[in-house]
């Protein structure tokens, strides 16, 4: 039984090129979080993966005019210490190893790989500490765009057509790799299969810019998706685990569009550096029929994954009516102005109450099987 305040530690940062976007999540979660129920134990992880305890002023890590912030150094060393019925945050200094807190729960605000791939999730299901978000494999699965589409086909999404082409393909023969991807109708978005934040994405329009958007991407992850665009409106729908056992909550959804501003998609620029490149609605212009059906779906795309606490699911909604799904996020974008909490609040729950629900989530359940 704690008998004091709930020791959070927030985990930012990481090795991936989502680095920034993690430092920026963090400082819109420590500006809003209860400080008089959770104790917040700020740790950062640079991008060579170091680990460092850091200052509880948010200032320091929020987006300021453009500037995308960085963990460079690591001035505290700290790691997490399993023991018996508990687990530690310890500073290292030089030989010397020092208590700094024990850890009630863990809110892995990381993005990309290395932290929300199942990487962490592993880490700290080994530490027995609970975490906020998704397990090991739906972190996984939800990673990788490949094997996500695989999940939501098997479970009966409408999914796009797609090619996959792994980093052996690729070096051993491109040219039926390109190939492959001539079945599929342009324009095309060439991904990487493991990155998010529209990091490594090239819009292809015509076959002859096919190789080099996959080199692009492949700078980012050796293994790409190939993706035929749909023409369709982009609607999202956040996803929030029940209690217990009750069933997940959809919030109302919102839909992105994007300004004729020199941005062909919702790319990165668009998404963290020009704010008046794409318009956020919430809730998104729909029948009550639409809106319904994409709740349900949204939920049914949680559940096919087994993913927990939170989740936002992306689709495209044709003009015939069909609702394609796009992908999941198992960490999605969580500052305040971020389209998950903004979805939220339209649904009635507050960006503090919502940080208040996850940490409850994770404090709830099991580590390990369950």
């Amino acid at each position: 039984m704690v008998d004091r305040k709930l020791r959070v530690l927030l985990l930012f940062g990481g090795r991936s090129s989502e680095h920034s976007v993690s430092c920026v999540t963090a400082a819109g979660v420590m500006h809003a979080i209860d400080r008089k129920r959770f104790e917040v134990i700020p740790v950062g992880i640079t991008r060579d993966g170091g680990w460092t305890l850091l200052d509880k002023d948010p200032e320091g890590w929020a987006l300021d005019s453009g500037q995308l912030p960085e963990i460079s150094t690591v001035d505290h060393p700290v790691q997490l210490s399993p023991e018996t019925d508990k687990t530690s945050l310890q500073s290292l200094t030089g030989s010397t190893i020092a208590d700094v807190a024990d850890v009630d729960v863990v809110f892995p605000l990381l993005h990309g790989p290395f932290g929300e791939d199942g990487s962490i999730q592993g880490m700290l299901e080994t530490a027995g500490v609970p975490y906020v978000g998704s397990g090991i494999a739906a972190s996984a699965m939800g990673m990788d765009k490949h094997f996500m589409k695989v999940v939501f086909e098997g479970a009966g999404f409408n999914v796009g057509p797609y090619e996959v082409i792994t980093n052996k393909q690729w070096l051993r023969d491109s040219e039926s790799a390109l190939e492959r991807c001539q079945r599929l109708e342009y324009p095309l978005f060439v991904k990487p299969a493991r990155a998010g934040s529209s990091v490594g994405i090239t819009k292809v329009d015509v076959p002859s810019d096919l190789p080099a958007a996959i080199d692009f991407a492949r700078a980012e992850d050796p293994k790409v998706i190939v993706e035929q665009g749909i023409v369709g409106r982009e609607i999202e729908c956040g996803v929030l685990e029940g209690r217990g056992s009750s069933a997940a909550r959809a919030s109302m959804p919102g839909e992105i569009a994007v300004a004729d501003n020199g941005h062909t998609f919702y790319d990165f620029e668009a998404k963290y550096v020009d704010g008046t490149a794409a318009k956020l609605s919430c809730p998104a212009q729909l029948s009550e029929q639409a809106t319904q059906e994409i709740r349900e779906l949204a939920v049914k795309a949680f559940d096919s994954l087994d993913a927990e606490g939170l989740s936002r699911v992306d689709f495209f909604y044709t003009p015939e009516g069909e609702w394609i799904i796009n992908e999941i996020n198992t960490m999605p974008g969580f500052t305040p102005s971020s389209m998950y909490p903004q979805m939220w609040a339209k649904t009635g729950i507050e960006y503090p109450e919502l940080i208040n629900e996850l940490i409850a989530l994770a404090t709830e359940r099991n580590v390990g099987l369950r």
